[in-house]
Parts: structure tokens; C-alpha cells; sequence
């Protein structure tokens, strides 16, 4: 049987799910992502 993990912060999950449709949130957010994977494939 899976379990379903509960929300920690209902609030911040509601507001980051609104937060992902803004094209603006999503490039930085993207942005970020992808730094910190540079960052750890060159090992800086």
C-alpha cells in the first residue's frame, strides 16, 4: 500500500502552485535550477 505524504504548509504548496503559472516565477525558478546543477556537475 502507497501512502500519501500530507502537506507540511497546505498555504505554501497553494501558493507556490499559483506562483508556477507566472512565466516570470518560472524563469527565474528555472534559472536557479540550473545553476545549481552546473554548480554541482563542475563541483564549484
Amino acid at each position: 500500500m502507497v501512502k500519501k505524504a500530507r502537506p507540511r504548509n497546505p498555504k505554501r504548496i497553494r501558493d507556490l502552485k499559483i506562483k508556477i503559472c507566472e512565466d516570470s516565477y518560472l524563469g527565474v525558478a528555472i534559472s536557479r535550477i540550473a545553476v545549481l546543477i552546473a554548480e554541482e556537475i563542475l563541483g564549484l
